[in-house]
């Protein structure tokens, strides 16, 4: 096996790198006077993928929404006991996350790092499924449903992927529904884990002032099937298509909030890009986000100080290779002049054009915040996985942030904000 080096002369960092026999990657970045290590064994997986054709296999599996969640919870349970009791022993902390394109099992740890690595490549490999413990997880998450569908914040986030999409399941929640989840069996588990836990679609991620050649050692060990790799290792994901147009325009529901919360949503309607292009609308449209409603923007400002949104307003960009979409949402006791103003915030600067000077400022901040990123080896670890199931390395980042011109910036804007695409999700409050 021989182990590569990937190194950023722009961020003094690097990185290491070896890809398994049987197509598992790994990856190690050095942190030097670092206290604390951190692990991540990744895999390309979420709670979109629940159509797909297994590799060899010619017909369409489809399984219930909410089971790439249901997997994570279960691998934590073992014939002996809970996984998380064996982290607590090492003193570290383990944790793992579904969302919509990938499921991430991690560690931190202040020390006896290697046996928590160890730990975490053998849990991650050893599913145990059984009838009793799937109908068992299913009350515990049937439970989690229930907690977010009274979660404001959650419920417009939701209303507003809803209202966007038609058919893509990024407008389902991650947890699936109660009915979806009573429908998983311990036979579905196993054949989404067999397709999609396979080393080929899986990376590792280690970050830490640790020995580097043990770090390859330690996850070689404990990597099963290490020397084999499938001959058919492609898995077809099968997504509905998707009209350009939105469902809805605006959607509405009342909870027990005391202030109305909002989510205005842009649909965007070019997607299927990867790798250095897709890495480039994404760094285009966080810029043009932060120019036309960060908080150093003269409509932040405005908005403020006229008392319709207060210091929870914020946007995000989200962009998956399949789709993508802006958001800005937050607090305001008028979120429909909100959405008013927004829009005609956008119609204003179409007319008037972009301002250069607002480009220069912000890009400058993102160069600066990408930098200091790297300060947080949890952040660096997340990104890394994020970026890396789009065909993407987290040291291009910089580099095209340099690189991008004004000019991409004004086509982005008078290409990807479309005000027919738009959406405004409110939760107002119950007794009003």
């Amino acid at each position: 096996m021989t182990i590569s080096r990937i190194e950023s002369d722009l961020l003094r960092e690097e990185m290491y790198f070896e890809e398994l026999e049987n197509g598992l990657k790994i990856f190690f970045m050095p942190r030097k006077g670092y206290t604390k290590q951190y692990a991540i064994f990744a895999t390309n997986y979420g709670s979109n993928d629940n159509m797909f054709i297994v590799p060899g296999e010619d017909t369409i599996t489809q399984v219930p929404e909410g089971i790439a969640h249901f997997l994570e919870h279960k691998l934590f349970e073992e014939p002996e006991g809970s996984i998380f009791d064996k982290f607590s022993e090492l003193g570290s902390d383990v944790n793992a996350y579904t969302n919509f394109t990938s499921t991430c099992y991690l560690f931190s740890s202040t020390d006896r790092f290697f046996e928590n690595l160890s730990l975490l490549i053998e849990f991650v490999q050893s599913p145990h499924f059984t009838d009793e413990n799937v109908e068992k997880e299913k009350g515990i998450i049937a439970q989690e449903i229930r907690m977010y569908d009274d979660d404001p914040n959650w419920k417009v986030f939701f209303n507003a992927l809803k209202s966007m999409y038609h058919f893509h399941p990024v407008k389902n929640d991650i947890a699936g529904t109660i009915d979806s989840i009573n429908k998983i069996t311990k036979e579905d588990l196993y054949k989404c884990y067999h397709t999609f836990y396979s080393p080929q679609n899986m990376i590792v991620f280690v970050t830490g002032d640790i020995d580097k050649e043990r770090v390859f050692h330690v996850i070689r060990e404990h990597i099963k099937n290490r020397e084999t790799k499938m001959k058919d290792t492609e898995i077809k994901r099968i997504y509905p298509e998707e009209p350009q147009r939105i469902v809805q325009n605006k959607i509405e529901e009342r909870l027990e909030v005391s202030i109305p919360l909002f989510n205005i949503a842009f649909k965007d309607t070019h997607f299927g890009e990867k790798g250095q292009k897709l890495l480039q609308q994404i760094i285009a449209q966080k810029i043009l986000l932060d120019m036309l409603f960060g908080k150093s923007s003269d409509f932040y400002t405005k908005l403020y100080e006229e008392g319709l949104i207060n210091n929870t307003f914020g946007y995000e960009y989200t962009r998956e290779i399949q789709y993508g979409y802006s958001m800005l949402g937050g607090e305001s006791k008028n979120p429909y002049q909100v959405f008013e103003k927004v829009i005609g915030h956008l119609e204003q600067i179409k007319k008037d054009g972009l301002n250069q000077e607002d480009f220069e400022r912000v890009k400058k901040k993102f160069i600066g915040k990408h930098i200091a990123s790297y300060n947080s080896i949890e952040s660096v670890a997340t990104s890394f996985v994020a970026y890396y199931f789009k065909d993407i390395h987290i040291f291009d980042y910089v580099k095209e942030l340099k690189d991008i011109s004004f000019k991409s910036i004004q086509e982005r804007f008078y290409e990807d904000f479309s005000m027919q695409e738009s959406v405004l999700s409110t939760i107002l409050p119950k007794n009003v």
